[in-house]
């Protein structure tokens, strides 16, 4: 049996809910245009939506400020082909285009272009981002692989958060401050004692000013606090009973300060800096561990662009620790998981016109990561550096061919690898694209995954003993390759008789040499744990696992159809709808006893549809959300796995405007019907959650 042990866009709605591939209908009177649909995360150059070479989605402020959404994954949960997993009051993880789990590793994200993803563990702390709604311009998700310009862990898409200037901010008022109420239930089916509703509060606020034509600032800080989601109660599929533990809230402060220099020449220098704090339960491969009080993320980073051209440098620096609260280590103590670690990175990258034809678009990087991390005491640190090069040549007034790639080399890998792609585009018209894109993409081992060093303690029932803990070594490779996706897709997106957006998508991925948490070794008559009470013939065989280590195995396969509509119904209200179907992945080349349920399943049908207004002093938003069941395995050993129940999220906020639209009070709910849905098996429940807003610029 192999285990997994990973440790850590399309077509939504314009405005004022999501955007895609053309202009959504703007507020008041005004109409933005379709060529106003400017995205960067695809190519890493300013482009029109609709030119992208990827799907992308766009995602704009007004979206993110009017939705219910608490969380990131409850804003980006209406993507087609994006599976979001909620398994506590802190910790969410999503992937496009494939099944994801606790912890998500192959979905590259930024903020402004800076990495927040962790490479010690491979995964993505959302809640350590350090913005606050009001300051987000957009989010951009590209949907499929994209290390072809964005390197290593752009493995199945990238999501990256874009804020707004301090001018952009200035311009609207400049100050801006958020105030949130909420609670949310926390009875569920065979609770021996009914849990009293929990409660959430957030406050954020911002002030950002322009001095002069020269110097512009923001400052912005934010804290957020939410009691425990309940757990689930009964019995696993396996029959064995969910784990008691004591489940954890969260609460999240977070600071950060930007300052803008606009040089004569049309450049600009930015300098920005923050801190952001969390708590509460993240789950992994060996079982759910508790963030400590103090654990943060803090970054300094500086950039200067003109144009296409920019020179950046960012540090991330995080500290905190966590302990197991299943896992205990040989002491009898929890499993502690202690973290520092320093991430510097420098980056550059231009993009040039050649002739009429041809747009180059070119740059790279260099990064070195400085580990101290408590579950590998040894490992060395780590450099890595690449580059890209991409060239859009203009075949004709109507084809457009997309040709570039990128070379990456790690210190922790032997070779250099090449993330190729290629996308023909065919433009019916300017506002239409037809294109066939082939994409290859990597996810470098971890730091966790090469260096790995514990002992942890396994607690077993024998009859007529009872309880027996035997140790089980737990060690990183030095000798994996990375995880490889190949990809292939046909596509479509487009605004029809400038009303509707319409986009379709077919894709296959294949995944080659995944990084999966395998026992190498077992216990027998012959070798029986240290201390085992009785005679060494009654060892099972084969059962009692002496050791685990990673190693790249088998390939998996994806596919998947993607269809979406967004229309303007009347103005300033917007319908969308948009369908996804994911196949059952299959697998292959995988050792002798492997199955199909040794790798988890996404949902295969998945389905959003809602509508969106602000009319007058009325906003609001209401949708729906439907996931099919799916299948995880990644939590403990297979006795924890099984498939959780299909489910429907009804979501809906409504909103008055006060004083001249400079005070919003909203009413926001999630899972107004109050049905009891697990994302993940080992997860927390999520049941019906109301808060309450009020808003206020000036």
């Amino acid at each position: 049996m192999m285990r997994r042990f990973t440790v850590a866009a399309v077509l939504l709605c314009a405005s004022p809910v999501f955007a895609q591939s053309a202009a959504p209908p703007a507020q008041d009177e005004k109409q933005v245009k379709y060529e106003d649909q400017v995205v960067v995360s695809a190519s890493r150059t300013e482009q029109e939506l609709v030119n992208a070479p990827a799907a992308v989605t766009l995602i704009p402020t007004q979206t993110i400020e009017n939705s219910p959404a608490t969380n990131v994954g409850d804003l980006l949960r209406a993507v087609p082909g994006m599976n979001v997993t909620q398994v506590s009051a802190r910790d969410v993880n999503f992937t496009t285009r494939g099944a994801t789990s606790t912890l998500a590793t192959s979905q590259l994200a930024l903020v402004d272009g800076r990495s927040i993803y962790l490479d010690f563990f491979g995964m993505v702390m959302w809640d350590l981002v350090p913005t606050n709604p009001h300051e987000i311009k957009q989010i951009e998700v590209v949907r499929g692989p994209a290390s072809a310009v964005w390197g290593a862990n752009a493995m199945t898409g990238v999501v990256n958060v874009i804020t707004r200037t301090p001018r952009e901010m200035a311009a609207t008022g400049g100050r801006s401050f958020t105030l949130g109420v909420g609670t949310f239930d926390r009875e569920v089916t065979g609770q021996a004692t009914p849990m009293d509703a929990g409660s959430l509060f957030y406050v954020n606020g911002s002030e950002a000013h322009a001095v002069n034509d020269r110097w512009s600032y923001r400052v912005a800080a934010g804290y957020l606090t939410q009691d425990p989601l309940p757990r689930p109660t009964g019995s696993l599929p396996s029959g064995l009973p969910y784990p008691a533990f004591t489940n954890s809230g969260t609460s999240q402060p977070k600071f950060n300060a930007r300052v803008d220099y606009d040089l004569t020449d049309g450049a600009k220098v930015i300098v920005d800096g923050g801190v952001a704090g969390t708590e509460g339960i993240i789950h992994s491969g060996i079982g759910p561990f508790d963030i400590n009080s103090g654990s943060r993320l803090g970054y300094v980073s500086t950039r200067y662009q003109k144009g296409g051209r920019h020179i950046g440098f960012f540090t991330n620096l995080l500290h905190g620790d966590a302990d197991n609260l299943l896992i205990v280590a040989p002491t009898g103590q929890p499993l502690t998981m202690a973290f520092d670690t320093k991430t510097v990175d420098f980056d550059a990258g231009d993009v040039r016109a050649v002739g009429m034809r041809n747009v180059f678009s070119y740059g790279g990087n260099y990064r070195h990561n400085a580990f101290d991390i408590s579950l590998a005491p040894n490992g060395p640190n780590r450099n890595e550096g690449g580059g890209y090069l991409q060239d859009e040549i203009f075949l004709s007034p109507r084809f457009r061919w997309v040709v570039g790639g990128r070379v990456d080399k790690f210190s922790s890998i032997d070779n250099a690898v090449f993330s190729p792609r290629t996308t023909f585009m065919y433009k019916p018209s300017d506002s239409q694209t037809v294109r066939a894109s082939f994409n290859r993409a990597f996810r470098a081992p971890s730091f966790v995954n090469n260096n790995l060093d514990a002992t942890i303690v396994t607690p077993i029932v024998l009859p007529g003993v009872g309880t027996f803990a035997f140790p089980t070594r737990a060690n990183g490779n030095n000798d994996l390759k990375q995880e490889t996706l190949t990809a292939y897709e046909l596509g479509y997106s487009g605004v029809l008789a400038k009303r509707a957006t319409v986009s379709a998508s077919v894709y296959w991925n294949h995944t080659e040499n995944g990084i999966f948490f395998t026992p190498v070794a077992t216990y027998s008559a012959t070798n029986p744990p240290p201390g085992w009470p009785l005679p060494a013939a009654f060892v099972p065989p084969g059962q009692l696992t002496s050791q685990y280590t990673y190693l790249n195995l088998g390939k998996i396969h994806d596919k998947g159809i993607e269809l979406g509509v967004d229309a303007i119904a009347v103005p300033h209200v917007n319908v969308f709808a948009n369908y996804s179907y994911q196949w059952m992945p299959t697998i292959a080349d995988f050792p002798a006893g492997a199955s199909i349920k040794d790798v988890n399943w996404p949902a295969k049908n998945r389905f959003n549809t809602g509508v969106n207004f602000d009319v007058r002093r009325v906003l609001g938003n209401f949708s729906i959300n439907y996931t099919d069941q799916a299948y995880w395995q990644d939590v403990l050993d297979l006795r924890f796995a099984g498939i959780t129940d299909a489910f429907t999220l009804v979501n809906g906020a409504v909103g008055v405007k006060w004083m001249g639209e400079k005070v919003v009070t909203s009413l926001k709910v999630n899972n107004l019907a109050n049905q009891q849905v697990m994302e993940h098996i080992f997860g927390d429940v999520i049941k019906r959650q109301v808060v309450g807003e009020v808003r206020v610029d000036f």
